[in-house]
């Protein structure tokens, strides 16, 4: 984040309320219907943290905004789970069923820091993320509480890239399997490490790709968000958002836990 904020002349460091995208979800069409489909994941904050310090003064907003949309999931994302029980909105109770909430975990030490505080914390969605994967991790005492319910796995990018192990990663992948939990290896990052040979690569679609050939991914249980209207009946599955993928998808290994291609046209592929 600090790499990619540099390069679009952006001082990383300071946090701030974004403008029209703040409300991005409820805003609507001519036509009256939502721009964010039923159905839809939306990631929050990812180039921040959600329970960052500076955002005290506007979370409260944006956990109505969660609420008035009990149709869309929304992903959330932090370093900093010991903040979270004290963020928790008054009506939050045991959790919003359409809250899925991570923790960043890099190494073992990260793990036994912050899983402990993702099981006991009030959400009925949970997983964690190991991007940049910079150690092995065991985390297969937490997986085994059932309260886990996918892991995103990758290396790490830009400046100073440090190795990621594909040991590491194959052994996350088999205690995610032995549990039924999701895997998803996203990418390998810049430096990569496989039967003691350091490869390098810069490019992030490469690498990608070179995950997704792994075979290291693993689709588990199913996650249930049991999304409804305003009303609180459920919406049925035909009237759900369905990603739509382009041919350069198919062999994406994000393309497992992705919201579908937008046709931006930005990637520039077919």
């Amino acid at each position: 984040m600090y790499y990619l904020d540099r390069k679009r002349g952006q001082d990383p460091s300071r946090v701030f309320r974004t403008g029209a995208g703040f409300t991005y979800p409820l805003q609507k069409r001519r036509n009256g219907q939502y721009v964010v489909q039923s159905g839809e994941m939306l990631r929050v904050c990812m180039t921040s943290d959600f329970f960052i310090e500076e955002a005290d003064p506007w979370r409260e907003e944006a956990w109505r905004i969660i609420s008035l949309r009990p149709d869309v999931s929304f992903y959330l994302l932090t370093k900093r789970p010991e903040r979270v029980a004290g963020c928790l909105p008054r009506n939050w109770g045991n959790g919003w069923d359409n809250v899925f909430f991570n923790v960043t975990c890099e190494n073992q030490r990260r793990a036994d820091e912050r899983l402990p505080l993702l099981l006991s914390l009030p959400f009925k969605h949970k997983g964690f993320m190991a991007a940049p994967l910079l150690g092995p991790i065991d985390a297969s005492r937490y997986l085994a509480s059932g309260q886990i319910e996918r892991v995103l796995c990758g290396g790490e990018n830009y400046d100073g890239a440090r190795p990621c192990h594909y040991d590491w990663v194959l052994d996350l992948s088999r205690q995610c399997r032995e549990q039924d939990v999701t895997f998803c290896f996203i990418e390998t990052g810049t430096k990569f490490v496989k039967d003691g040979r350091t490869y390098t690569l810069p490019d992030k679609r490469l690498q990608s790709v070179m995950a997704f050939k792994s075979d290291a991914s693993y689709q588990g249980k199913p996650i249930h968000f049991h999304l409804h209207d305003d009303f609180g009946l459920p919406i049925p599955d035909e009237l759900l958002y369905r990603p739509g993928y382009r041919q350069c998808c198919m062999t994406c290994a994000s393309r497992m836990v992705c919201n579908g291609c937008s046709n931006c046209g930005l990637c520039g592929l077919d």
